[in-house]
């Protein structure tokens, strides 16, 4: 008996040019009683119309039918590159996700449509009034730079995502500075941004909203306060240019110590350095007139000036004996 078999063949569904590539996170899940779960969003995009639903529906295509070419001006929709379109229909998110770059189409009078910019955003935090871990008071702002990361989330998830990101990015600048101290508020901006940053983008993630970027602005300091560091910082620099002074005297005179030592042996190295002190002193321009004398022709005068008093010394000692 001769059995023969076919192979099975694959079908693919042909993709449409319109697809929404959604990142891997994504994950929709079937239809569970006419409803879809979009990464933990229920959304009734797949439940059954109503009699009312289908009612209207079916007048708007009618209306566009007789009012043709004129509809096509209303029901046809264009979106930018950087922009989504998230459609509704009679007030139910429409299946596809969001719609664009380019043309969509939406029914007269039963569809409503939001449009969300992809963009990156930035805003700058108000100053904020913080008290740090050390009991000062400062004054710091902050700029903040976010984008929409998913258009459904920041549709549906949030009545307004931009007011909520802006209120809590200066919640999250106060709790996060003060937790800090002052010195560290000054030196570890970077680090502050940072940490800033992560904990605005896992807040706002189920809003669909992606916290690119966190800067630290400035930081302003009480007047009285900024008065008593600068003379902290003076009296330190006034302190160590007093010890590094002191250092230098103490090299200084060891130094001419030992030159001491060295002229003194040679008393031709003390004419030489006579001889240079005459010459830097002649090189300025001023009015002394110096007659260079040698050493030599004082020396037997220094020597009987001696003697005369060795002499007196001598006799004022014997007359006191006596």
């Amino acid at each position: 008996m001769n059995t023969t078999t076919s192979p099975h063949r694959a079908r693919v569904n042909p993709v449409s040019s319109h697809a929404i590539c959604y990142p891997t996170t994504d994950v929709r899940s079937p239809a569970v009683h006419g409803s879809r779960v979009y990464q933990g969003l229920k959304t009734s995009e797949n439940e059954e119309m109503g009699c009312v639903e289908i009612l209207a529906t079916a007048i708007s295509i009618v209306v566009m039918i007789l009012t043709f070419p004129i509809s096509i001006f209303v029901c046809f929709k264009v979106v930018s590159e950087y922009e989504r379109a998230v459609i509704f229909r009679m007030g139910r998110l429409r299946s596809g996700g969001a719609r664009g770059p380019g043309v969509f189409f939406v029914l007269p009078c039963v569809d409503d449509y939001c449009k969300v910019d992809l963009r990156t955003v930035s805003f700058d935090v108000p100053p904020q009034e913080v008290l740090s871990k050390d009991s000062v008071t400062v004054t710091v702002d902050a700029v903040v730079y976010y984008r929409i990361s998913d258009p459904l989330k920041a549709v549906i998830q949030v009545s307004n995502y931009s007011h909520s990101t802006r209120l809590l990015a200066a919640t999250t600048l106060r709790n996060v500075l003060g937790t800090r101290n002052l010195s560290e508020l000054l030196t570890e901006r970077e680090t502050i941004s940072h940490t800033m940053q992560v904990s605005l983008d896992e807040a706002t993630d189920p809003w669909g909203v992606k916290v690119e970027r966190v800067e630290i602005k400035d930081v302003s300091l009480p007047t009285a306060l900024q008065r008593a560091m600068a003379a902290e910082a003076e009296a330190a620099r006034e302190a160590r240019a007093k010890v590094i002074a002191a250092e230098g005297e103490m090299k200084s005179s060891r130094a001419l110590r030992e030159a001491s030592e060295i002229i003194s042996a040679s008393p031709s190295a003390l004419q030489l350095r006579y001889l240079q002190t005459l010459s830097s002193i002649s090189a300025e321009k001023n009015s002394t007139i110096i007659f260079p004398l040698p050493m030599e022709l004082l020396t037997p005068f220094l020597g009987h000036c001696t003697t005369n008093q060795l002499c007196r010394q001598h006799a004022a000692q014997g007359g006191n004996h006596q």
